[in-house]
Order: C-alpha cells, then structure tokens, then sequence
C-alpha cells in the first residue's frame, strides 16, 4: 500500500478472458472490413489504433459510460464529421489536425457522447494520408460508422455470453 491507497482488486479470470474476446474478435472484423475496403496497411494501422482504444473499452471496461453504445458510435461519427471537415477547411496540417480534435471534444460534450478513442478519429481524418483523405465524408460512414458498429455488435454478443456482465448499460 502506497500513500494510504489500497492497491486495486485483481479482475477475475473470466473478465479477462471476455475482455480479451471481445478485442481479438473487433480488431479483426475492423481490420478485415477495412482490408475489404482496399485501405493500405498505414491507413489500416492507424483505424485500428482508434478502434484498439475503442475495444479497451467497450470490452474491458463495458460498465463505463464512454463504453455505452451512444459514446461508441456518437463518438466516433461526429468526431469523424469534424475531422474531415477540419482536412477539408484548414489548409494548414498541425492547425487542422489540432482543431480536429479540439472541435471533436466540444462536438462530443455537446452530444453527450464523449468517447476518448473519437480525438483519434478526428486526428486520423486530418493525417491519414491521401486514401484516408479521398474519402471524404464516406471516411464517417465507412470505415468509421461501420466499423464502430461492427464493434457494437461484438460487445453486444461477447459481453453477455458472460453471466457476469451485461452491456450495454444504457442505450442512449
């Protein structure tokens, strides 16, 4: 014990286990749906960077409210809108990708639907590269919208195999 603060309790063994599920099973549907898609390994690597923050989340911590289905996919679509309209607007790459995920935060507040992962989004529309950058306003819909529900999906199913869990908490 440190400072007074008792060190946290070990999860059990089943919650990791459908954590680790959960993750292995999103990060493959999205990194499959967008090899699908014809994205590059870069831009492959860089959804799945946001999408990896996403499964931490929604399967290993699924009773948190940024892991609730409205901050999952409201997260990541707005930031998504934001990020491509700051690629589109802003001239500028280091202020466009800085006013990404800076608007991304307010959009997101304003929705109610914070969700850490949606600042990468945002950024990855601002810097993805050019695959990432012609696809305009379909990057919000594919691979972002379908991607993040592909991951809904899996929450769905793997955290209420466990009598243990249930997700979501809330719907909206």
């Amino acid at each position: 014990m440190r400072g007074g603060d008792p060190t946290p309790a070990r999860v059990p063994l089943h919650e990791i286990f459908w954590s680790a599920l959960g993750c292995f099973l999103g990060i493959a549907g999205v990194y499959w749906t967008g090899h699908l898609q014809g994205l590059g390994l870069e831009e492959s690597l860089f959804l799945v960077g946001s999408f990896g923050a996403s499964a931490i989340l929604i399967y290993g911590i699924p009773e948190a409210p940024p892991s609730q289905p409205r901050n999952l996919i409201g997260g990541h679509v707005l930031s998504a809108i934001v990020g491509v309209s700051c690629a589109i607007l802003i001239p500028t790459p280091i202020i466009a990708a800085a006013a990404a995920v800076a608007s991304a935060v307010v959009v997101m507040h304003l929705g109610r639907c914070i969700h850490p992962p949606g600042g990468a989004t945002a950024l990855i529309a601002v810097i993805g590269g050019s695959n990432i950058h012609n696809l305009g306003y379909w990057y919000v819909i594919t691979p972002i919208a379908s991607g993040a529900l592909l991951m809904l999906l899996i929450a769905l199913v793997t955290n209420n195999m466990s009598p243990h869990r249930r997700y979501p908490g809330r719907w909206t």
